[in-house]
């Protein structure tokens, strides 16, 4: 894979820190992303390569890499941690794919600067789930940062137990965070902050350019990260996804879904639900992702004043977040129910049929899809028991009936979309299949005995995920009991 210097080296020293990465003993493939090599327009061949094997582990470098580690600093859990940066990445370089230029990076690939105290690996078991989560979430329409391969080791690493080490070649036109410009805000470093300002802008929000002030310029930067990160919460949300440890250094400047570590497509819905076994709080629970995202965007603002005329500005930047969000969120929600315009009254009848599922605890991606597959046979025939698999999660029968004829009522006063159509809608919004955390413990079980078909027949069938595929049902069936004991913290 030929790659060549990436834009962000020429920021300067005072970004990065120069180093290659440290070799990992005898590395193996664990699992490649077809998509992923497609969009960077590789040959489908690519990953049965011994030489693309080394450089996938940091054993060799791919011609024209220029490897470095950026520093970056943030809040962790809602308190300034101070300098942070690539603890166990490395951006090797930019490729231009057919449709678009990918900066390339390795995770896993040994101590940097930046480590602290960690030891700059990563395990199997955390790699395999950001493997299948960012290419999952890549075929669920949800920005992300993306994955090409995986490759694992013998060596052992420490965690809460002894595990094996791997590395994750990650993908994405920047890995620019919130705490990149919180870094240099901190320390009085105007000149670099104007810079890296500047920077994303000419590169990543060019629309933003035409404003002829640099405060203007940063202000309408703050507004396009506000309006992006908005839609990305109202994507998450609306498909019961929980990051698990929004930081602000886990915030893509750019609105992609990023840092996989404790996350979780909830099984049962909870609002409250916490994934993260390392969040005391419930500071990152399901119900507060949109809070805490508008919370890391001040410190974004925050960090954005010494570049700004007036902190009015931040402010004006910021406050169209939370309708922005609603209604953003509100659209997709009016889609998982067939619904293809927006009415002043549909956010009470998504808001109570959620309630329902809330005080049932049912199972949120099995439930949307099942009502999706019973909602033409409904709406002709008025028989809630058309609606037998999604009804018969839900104890309050009553109350859900109640419900289902306020909704159907709701889905004929749509003149020009028929049954049929929403029918079809419902299905492109609720997918059948979503990585669930007992799907992702089965491969990694087994590929920890390098038994590898498990985790590609789940990556196979991820990358169609509102599709109803032949063979899998046991993959898009609702959770069994046992998966509720998972554990995951931010090692994860």
């Amino acid at each position: 894979m030929e790659l060549q210097s990436s834009r962000f080296e020429s920021l300067g020293a005072a970004f990065y820190t120069r180093l290659a990465p440290q070799p990992l003993a005898d590395p193996y493939w664990v699992g490649c992303s077809p998509a992923a090599v497609a969009d960077l327009g590789l040959p489908a061949a690519w990953p049965h390569s011994a030489a693309h094997l080394a450089q996938a582990s940091g054993n060799a470098l791919a011609p024209g890499a220029s490897p470095l580690a950026s520093v970056y600093s943030g809040h962790q859990f809602g308190v300034w941690a101070g300098q942070l940066g690539d603890g166990r990445a490395l951006l090797l370089g930019e490729r231009a794919g057919p449709e678009a230029l990918w900066e390339v990076q390795l995770k896993g690939s040994g101590l940097t600067p930046y480590s602290r105290m960690g030891d700059g690996r990563a395990v199997l078991r955390s790699s395999i789930r950001e493997f299948l989560c960012s290419e999952a979430m890549h075929a669920l329409g949800v920005p992300s940062t993306r994955a090409l391969c995986i490759t694992g080791s013998p060596t052992a690493v420490r965690r809460e137990r002894i595990e094996t080490a791997a590395v994750v070649t990650r993908l994405a036109p920047s890995f620019i965070r919130f705490g990149h410009f919180e870094h240099f805000s901190r320390r009085g470093l105007h000149a670099e902050l104007r810079a890296l300002t500047e920077f994303v802008i000419e590169h990543h929000y060019p629309d933003c350019a035409a404003w002829p002030q640099p405060a203007q310029r940063s202000a309408a930067l703050l507004a396009a990260v506000t309006r992006r990160t908005a839609e990305l919460l109202a994507q998450w949300q609306a498909l019961g996804f929980c990051h698990g440890v929004m930081n602000t250094d886990n915030m893509s400047i750019l609105g992609l879904t990023i840092d996989y570590g404790p996350f979780q497509f909830m099984d049962g819905f909870d609002p409250q639900h916490i994934c993260n076994h390392s969040d005391d709080s419930g500071r990152y629970a399901w119900a507060q992702q949109p809070r805490i995202a508008l919370w890391n965007l001040y410190c974004l603002a925050q960090a954005l004043l010494p570049l700004l005329d007036d902190p009015q500005q931040a402010l004006a930047a910021l406050q169209p977040f939370e309708s922005h969000f609603a209604g953003a969120l509100q659209q997709r929600l009016n889609a998982k129910l067939g619904l293809s315009e927006l009415r002043p009254d549909d956010a009470q009848l998504s808001d109570d049929l959620l309630r329902l599922l809330a005080d049932e605890r049912a199972d949120f991606t099995w439930f949307w899809r099942c009502l999706s597959d019973g909602v033409a046979d409904y709406a002709h025939s008025a028989r809630v028991a058309d609606l037998g698999p999604a009804r018969a999660q839900l104890q309050q029968s009553d109350a859900f009936d109640a419900w289902a004829r306020r909704w159907r009522e709701r889905l004929l006063s749509e003149a020009a979309h028929t049954p049929v159509q929403a029918r079809a809608l419902m299905r492109r919004s609720n997918p059948r299949l979503v990585l669930r955390n007992h799907l992702a413990q089965a491969a990694i079980e087994a590929a920890e005995q390098r038994q590898f078909e498990p985790l590609q027949r789940l990556q196979a069938a991820l990358a169609q995920p509102y599709d109803d595929l032949p063979d899998c049902d046991d993959l898009a069936a609702a959770a069994p009991d046992w998966a509720a004991q998972i554990v995951l913290s931010c090692s994860s």
